[in-house]
């Protein structure tokens, strides 16, 4: 999800075999490349705001395509470019395992926010369908979007499906300053805003589009390549990607991709901490539980807590001098330990001269844990919609 959408549906899943790693090549998958944006300023303790209200009423319960991505500051969200209609009109989606609808601004949205980002003029389509419902979203950080349901043809890396899209007739001011013009939700539909809505996914499946029912997740690293070469894999997997093999873990409720995790770690040393979680590449940072991230923080020297005051929400920091170190967080999940180095814990400096970080983890998620990108860029996923949906993860390789 995009950091702080919340929503909701019903539909079905199609059943396809094991997703096995297919060796790499153009028709084993279609990718959607990421591509850095380095100009767009961000600002952590708001996404920490945010990310604290996010998931407030979630309680613990063929062929293939490609898709560049951007990455936006130093990692902060990640967007790719997807056309749709015919001719094809390109917009900048944000792709979000932790919602499912797409939505972008329509040509006859006239807020400050929209004329800001593409707008999609379905009139110039021929191939667009009028539906007629409405919709609307609403975000944690009181924030939302709202319009009408229409339907049109949407290529993602290649696979191109008709699709039941939103088109935003009204934004609220706080989409002004995000770099990309919507979502491209890759949950389950029981999460879409509208009942009865298919997912991209549901329909490229269900038209057997895609030689395996998965998509692939490579998020690039700015300390550790400069932020460059991420993708979304559509129908395949990318074993050039990773190290290893890919351990699988069932996914235990279906909306978000929500997985059962048993532990952390500190240096492979166990922290006695356990929680469902969801795997969300619309969420910036790794947000656990309160008494979580004090275990995690209580092993990193010169850790700061600072408590909520006014609009400030509250905070763990570290020191920036951290972006050195050698030491591991982990995350236990299938049995297997998958590192967040603690040179990423650093996320960003304070900037007020005390040399302390923003923690790239962060407390407050006391019911279900959030593992975001400082996760996803260590940990190559793959999101697999088959007869058992399942998240395969390995280390990412570089």
């Amino acid at each position: 999800m995009r950091i702080t959408a919340l929503v909701s549906l019903a539909a079905a899943v199609l059943a396809i075999a094991d997703a096995s790693p297919l060796k790499f090549s153009p028709k084993h998958g279609h990718a959607v490349p990421l591509t850095r944006n380095p100009n767009y300023k961000h600002n952590t303790q708001a996404q920490i705001r945010k990310m604290n209200v996010r998931y407030g009423n979630v309680r613990a319960v063929a062929s293939n395509g490609t898709v560049p991505l951007v990455n936006v500051q130093h990692d902060i969200e990640y967007y790719g470019t997807v056309s749709v209609g015919t001719p094809a009109q390109n917009v900048k989606l944000d792709f979000d395992t932790g919602s499912s609808d797409i939505w972008f601004p329509s040509s006859s949205c006239t807020t400050t926010a929209c004329k800001k980002h593409v707008r999609f003029n379905s009139a110039s389509s021929s191939t667009f369908q009028k539906d007629g419902r409405k919709w609307k979203i609403g975000y944690g950080d009181g924030s939302t979007a709202s319009g009408i349901l229409g339907s049109d043809i949407v290529n993602v890396g290649g696979v191109s499906v008709r699709q039941t899209i939103g088109l935003a007739t009204a934004e609220s001011t706080s989409f002004g300053s995000s770099p990309e013009d919507g979502l491209f939700g890759l949950g389950f539909n029981t999460i879409e805003s509208v009942a009865g809505v298919k997912t991209f996914l549901d329909n490229a499946i269900a038209a057997n589009l895609l030689a395996q029912p998965v998509v692939s997740v490579f998020l690039p690293s700015y300390r550790l390549n400069g932020g460059v070469g991420g993708e979304y894999l559509f129908g395949g997997i990318n074993t050039a990607r990773y190290s290893g093999s890919l351990t699988y873990i069932n996914v235990s409720q279906k909306g978000y991709w929500q997985i059962p995790m048993s532990d952390i770690t500190y240096n492979g040393a166990s922290l006695g901490q356990a929680a469902e979680g969801i795997v969300d590449t619309g969420t910036t940072l790794v947000i656990i539980g309160t008494a979580a991230a004090k275990a995690v923080h209580q092993k990193i020297a010169g850790s700061v807590f600072t408590p909520a005051s006014g609009t400030q929400a509250a905070y763990w920091s570290v020191p920036c001098s951290l972006q050195s170190s050698t030491d591991n967080v982990g995350f236990k999940l299938g049995g297997t330990i998958f590192n967040v180095p603690v040179a990423d814990v650093a996320f960003e400096d304070l900037g007020d001269g005390s040399g302390l970080c923003y923690s790239g983890i962060q407390g407050g998620q006391d019911d279900l844990w959030i593992l975001g990108d400082v996760f996803i860029k260590n940990n190559y996923c793959v999101f697999d919609q088959g007869a058992t949906a399942r998240i395969g993860i390995a280390p990412a390789k570089y």
